[in-house]
């Protein structure tokens, strides 16, 4: 269509594979080609081909749901204040966010194959805009569960917008230079991660530890809680007045990206992908991944809010955790480059190795030390998402929608890592549990130095 220079061709049977050097069509997720557009005077490159406004639709997506996600980290403190939790019960925030990818993924992409990415960019923003509303009866209420159902419907919408977004963004593009884009198009999760948590430390936790709960009468308690719950809950209708927005934009230029449908396809059949061993070995890796950051992001506060850290207030402490997702925003630019130059499994397993140094280094120091090696983590954390998806996905063909389907699911690991981590830290302390995280980085690691190897295409 004129004005996108891309066009999604119907295919009644799987495209034939071609040559990576001189492509000139491109294999989609969903059984169909995306056709390669004339190269314009005085370019060759196909990626310089691209639609300019895919790529910014997608991009956007990336910093929505990367923003939103991140604001867990700003709510488990609160909420662990608001209703006495321990670390585990505070955990529960993100099992309940994390638990909607493992159960939305797989229906998420056959949605796409019905839909078409941009009306299921569309259904995702709604649900997400759901989950944002569904924190005004959840602060009503006054239950730590409704709180953890609004969550969970908002996870909801961001896995059927992220199912759409990664496989997209890996496909714009010659598939040898797929590792560098999607890092780049991570760097705008980051950036949403790291403005989201220092506007939510300044809206939502800088009244937290202003009152003493436990000297306030039983009335008086109840106005305190009401009046902290209604904190979380404008913040929310904030957003989704901003996603409806989004959703309706998207939804006028629905129509300017042409695409085929393929023949629904049975979803159960995505699980023999896990028969192969490299694929197999990345899925288990995003869920180790995706749990290690996650309970790293969930403690940062509690973390450093230890005298034996740096013993800040809940606000202060808040406005440190953009620093963390701010370096894998940093390292996601950088790692852009680096992964043109070097072998991607390379790279996994040196960023991998530093985590693990620095996780070291801060369980075992105090002060300052201890604080800034566990927030550099994030740097480290950068290129290991989309490294590892494409890593995993490589040369599936024609299966690549199962493939990102299940890669998703695995995105569970946000919801039972944390929950270990969170025991852990209950049984021993903060320091202790980030032992869980470590070993989960070891495994990566391990996936590195196991990928350097080229991949076989799906059935040989």
């Amino acid at each position: 269509m004129a004005g996108w220079g891309l066009t999604i061709v119907r295919s009644g049977k799987p495209p034939k594979r071609r040559r990576r050097g001189n492509q000139k069509s491109m294999t989609t997720e969903f059984g169909g080609t995306i056709a390669a557009p004339a190269a314009p005077a005085g370019g060759s490159g196909a990626a310089g081909t691209q639609p300019l406004e895919l790529r910014i639709f997608v991009v956007a997506l990336f910093f929505i749901f990367g923003g939103i996600t991140s604001l867990n980290d700003v709510i488990i403190p609160k909420l662990k204040s608001l209703f006495t939790l321990s670390y585990a019960d505070a955990m529960l925030v993100q099992s309940a966010f994390f638990a909607a990818y493992f159960i939305f993924s797989l229906p998420a992409a056959a949605v796409v194959e019905r839909t078409g990415y941009m009306r299921t960019a569309v259904i995702g923003l709604g649900l997400m805009m759901a989950g944002c509303l569904l924190f005004v009866p959840a602060s009503a209420s006054g239950q730590f569960g409704m709180f953890l159902f609004a969550l969970f419907v908002l996870a909801a919408g961001i896995t059927t917008v992220q199912v759409v977004a990664n496989p997209l963004i890996s496909r714009l593009g010659a598939p040898a230079t797929a590792h560098s884009r999607l890092t780049f198009a991570q760097a705008f999760n980051s950036l949403g991660t790291t403005i989201f948590p220092y506007a939510g430390s300044i809206l939502i936790l800088g009244s937290l530890g202003h009152a003493d709960a436990s000297r306030l009468s039983a009335a008086a308690l109840a106005a305190y809680h009401s009046a902290e719950t209604r904190v979380i809950e404008h913040t929310y209708l904030g957003l989704a007045l901003a996603l409806l927005i989004v959703a309706a934009l998207v939804w006028l230029h629905r129509d300017r990206l042409r695409e085929a449908r393929s023949a629904p396809s049975r979803m159960l059949d995505a699980f023999t992908l896990l028969k192969e061993p490299r694929f197999a070995f990345g899925a288990l890796c995003i869920f180790l991944y995706v749990g290690a950051e996650v309970s790293i992001g969930s403690v940062i506060v509690s973390y450093l809010m230890q005298p034996s850290v740096i013993g800040v207030g809940a606000e202060a402490a808040g406005k440190h955790v953009p620093y963390y997702w701010g370096g894998a925003m940093l390292g996601r630019f950088v790692g852009a480059y680096f992964l043109r130059v070097f072998s991607p499994g390379k790279v996994l397993s040196v960023v991998a190795s530093g985590a693990v140094l620095l996780l070291l280094i801060s369980a075992n120091s105090g002060g300052a030390c201890s604080a800034w090696s566990l927030l550099s983590i994030g740097l480290c954390n950068s290129i290991m998402f989309p490294t590892i998806f494409s890593l995993a996905s490589e040369d599936l063909g024609v299966r690549a929608a199962e493939g990102s389907g299940i890669i998703c699911m695995a995105i569970v690991g946000g919801a039972i890592i944390p929950l270990i981590t969170g025991h852990t830290a209950d049984l021993t302390s903060l320091k202790a549990a980030l032992a869980v995280p470590a070993i989960c980085y070891v495994m990566i690691l391990s996936f590195g130095v196991y990928a350097r190897r080229p991949a076989h295409p799906w059935g040989q």
